[in-house]
């Protein structure tokens, strides 16, 4: 297998690209009527790296427009899962904070997974996803750095 060929990245990014959807779908299923995946990336992402942060730092974060952002955001506030405060470090902007509610949805979504997961590991070897995920988790890093 030659190094520098790009067809070996293309296959390994075609066939992540496809377990996103196949997953996107599984999750969608799960969440809350009026939630999709957006929603729960932001709920996910605000409790991973912790909340308080600015619309723009999500936007960024996602790499989506920050109309974009807004809009996920705005249809996580209607359904009482973040709250905009005003952000003490310049007055013309907000943070975003989870709500209590948006921690419940959050981890009652991931529970509901439960069954998919419990279903996935009877079909397949959990050890072999416990030793890619090192290897994805350092090649998500390397793309998150080479970005900036």
């Amino acid at each position: 297998m030659d190094d520098s060929d790009p067809s070996v990245f293309f296959e390994v990014f075609n066939e992540i690209g496809i377990i996103e959807q196949l997953s996107r779908a599984i999750l969608e299923a799960r969440l809350p009527h009026g939630l999709i995946a957006p929603h729960f990336g932001v709920l996910n992402h605000l409790t991973r790296v912790g909340d308080g942060r600015t619309p723009m730092e999500i936007a960024r974060a996602f790499q989506v427009p920050k109309t974009t952002m807004t809009h996920t955001l705005k249809g996580l506030e209607q359904h009482g899962l973040v709250e905009m405060r005003p952000n003490p470090d310049d007055g013309r902007s907000k943070r975003v904070w989870l709500t209590d509610k948006g921690r419940e949805v959050r981890a009652g979504t991931i529970a509901a997974l439960g069954p998919e997961f419990a279903k996935l590991a009877e079909d397949f070897d959990i050890a072999r996803l416990v030793e890619i995920r090192p290897v994805l988790t350092e090649l998500r890093e390397y793309l998150d750095a080479a970005r900036d």
